[in-house]
């Protein structure tokens, strides 16, 4: 798969988090394009990338239309290929990789024994191997670098369980457990990692598939990215391993 990257608009500003070099993957909607818009809007330079190119245009546009530092990406976080010439293409053309956003994902609402073994292995690639991909092509990078910030987004889903979703407690359980035991092999070389465990957001993830869902029991997708920036601007020698952000009545938490 080709991977094309285009760069637009790069202010001059100076905000807290100026000059760093972040990939957001699942960066076209929902929480990673709040996540894009929220980090650029903070001066970093911000790859959005996506496996739908539509989407990750129209985002990078938008932002790019505010004098915002951002380009676009479009490559599958499935295959291991296209993601290592995707990360190498981000940091030539940033400069640099700082910083990886392990966001996208994907869910599947059926009983067990009604779910296929290809829906069900989509959803393993996409939110537990994609970003084990990912780490496994950044992290020389950072390494060399002398440092980096892997982020990797969870969900109340690694916590608990429901009903009719074990493809995706299965990914995020595994993707909480891949994080910590990254803080743990990875501090020593400079890289931090860190876990954001969001509560129910309103953005298409849910509202596409669950209509019916009663909006004031989530929150919105910026306050999740607000967190992101946080964990981001922590100084040199401190690292937030692990931070749950839920709206005030999540249906899946106590």
């Amino acid at each position: 798969m080709s991977v094309k990257v285009e760069r637009v608009a790069r202010p001059n500003t100076d905000q807290p988090l100026r000059g760093r070099c972040v990939l957001v993957t699942g960066g076209a909607r929902g929480l990673g394009a709040a996540i894009s818009e929220n980090l650029a809007l903070a001066g970093a330079r911000v790859t959005i990338a996506d496996v739908d190119r539509a989407s990750a245009a129209t985002t990078c546009e938008t932002l790019a239309g505010r004098g915002l530092d951002v380009s676009f990406q479009c490559f599958d976080v499935r295959h291991e290929a296209s993601v290592t010439e995707a990360v190498h293409d981000a940091r030539t053309a940033m400069g640099g990789l700082d910083v990886v956003i392990n966001n996208a994902g994907i869910d599947i609402t059926a009983p067990v024994d009604e779910v296929g073994a290809t829906a069900w292995h989509d959803v393993l690639m996409t939110n537990l191997f994609g970003p084990y991909l990912m780490c496994h092509a950044a992290v020389p990078m950072m390494r060399a670098g002398g440092g980096g910030h892997i982020v990797n987004i969870a969900s109340t889903a690694a916590k608990r369980a429901w009903p009719n979703a074990s493809a995706y407690h299965a990914t995020k359980w595994g993707l909480l457990g891949l994080s910590h035991a990254l803080h743990a092999e990875l501090r020593d070389a400079g890289i931090k990692v860190s876990a954001i465990v969001a509560g129910g957001m309103r953005t298409p993830f849910l509202l596409d598939r669950f209509p019916d869902i009663d909006e004031t029991t989530l929150q919105p997708p910026e306050n999740v990215a607000n967190t992101v920036r946080f964990v981001l601007m922590q100084p040199d020698g401190t690292v937030i391993p692990e931070v749950m952000v839920l709206p005030m009545r999540e249906t899946s938490w106590p």
